[in-house]
């Protein structure tokens, strides 16, 4: 049954949930904050800043107007910025006229306040105004879901109607989804990944091979499960879609802004080249502050965060910060 469904971001992300959502019979409007972004989309059914290649269905509407956007949603789905997602929330509150449930694709913890998006989002958007929230995250490049590459997500909830209403907006041959309950894990799992991605790049761009790619994931993952699971998450999450799943994509892969900046941060450019070249968000820079001062708060060892925390907060060197973690004393696995 068709839904109606606003998509709040059009960025790559944003855009590629907008056609799949569009393909699978929902009515879809895809909201930009930039009036000349809609307008290219509207007119010309293309992105071409964020999907170059790809051309949008006639029926995707955008607009810049958010009340517009939103207005008789069955369904709102966030895919902006974490940094960005209260004041939106903010601004959609008090404009709801019914229940509605919220999705987020987002992958990031809120500066100072550490929070979680599904927790950012239950504070700003009154419980009478939402039905529930909603985490989609998995194992996902917007660049391949555009041209309908087989992908596999979780929609997480600890409202399992919502999850399974989630995953029908979204299923399709191509794009298969989950559910999940563990809300915690699968969001800590799509925002810690990405400092460990940071980190991957940035040893490909030393130089470095699969022996040590494997070991950074592998000991990013332990670090990963050590910290959500301090905080209630189940740690078989982390095996699953949104944990191991999207580490290794996040990990591997060119079209990942997070190994991208990793590894140009490895080829010696410093963290303001990094940055004005990418020209988009780079979630792990600012994830791994928060995670390292989450890590401090609740006295966990994080040793792989606290480097790259020192690489990009304190101006320590990457091959520096390599051989600090290799020269550490001996442990057991487990």
């Amino acid at each position: 049954m068709s839904k109606k469904v606003a998509v709040l971001g059009a960025g790559s992300w944003g855009t590629a949930l907008a056609m799949v959502l569009e393909e699978n019979g929902n009515d879809v409007c895809l909201w930009s904050h930039k009036a000349t972004q809609a307008e290219e989309i509207n007119l010309k059914h293309t992105n071409k800043l964020y999907l170059p290649s790809v051309v949008l269905a006639e029926k995707i509407r955008a607009t810049n107007d958010i009340r517009e956007a939103i207005k008789e949603a069955d369904a709102i789905v966030f895919v902006i910025p974490t940094k960005a997602i209260r004041e939106v929330a903010k601004q959609i509150a008090p404009l709801l006229t019914k229940p509605t449930i919220i999705v987020h694709a987002s992958k990031g913890l809120e500066q100072i306040s550490h929070k979680r998006i599904s927790e950012i989002l239950e504070e700003e958007i009154p419980g009478n105004k939402r039905e529930a929230v909603v985490a989609l995250s998995g194992p996902s490049h917007a660049e391949e879901v555009a041209v309908k590459d087989l992908t596999t997500i979780t929609a997480a909830s600890t409202n399992e109607e919502a999850s399974k209403l989630v995953q029908d907006l979204f299923m399709n041959d191509y794009f298969r989804v989950y559910t999940n309950e563990d809300i915690i894990g699968v969001e800590l799992g799509a925002a810690l990944k990405n400092i460990i991605a940071v980190g991957a790049g940035a040893l490909q761009g030393l130089g470095y091979g699969d022996n040590a790619k494997a070991a950074l994931m592998t000991r990013g993952l332990a670090e990963i499960s050590r910290l959500g699971v301090a905080f209630g998450a189940d740690p078989i999450t982390f095996l699953g879609l949104s944990g191991v799943g999207d580490l290794i994509v996040t990990c591997t892969s060119v079209h990942s802004r997070n190994w991208r900046a990793g590894h140009m941060l490895g080829k010696g450019n410093s963290l303001k080249e990094v940055l004005e070249s990418m020209g988009m968000v780079v979630e792990g820079i600012a994830t791994t502050k928060a995670a390292y001062e989450l890590a401090k708060q609740k006295e966990i060892e994080m040793p792989i965060t606290a480097a790259i925390y020192e690489v990009l907060y304190n101006g320590a060197k990457v091959e520096d910060t390599i051989a600090s973690l290799m020269q550490r004393d001996g442990k057991a696995e487990a």
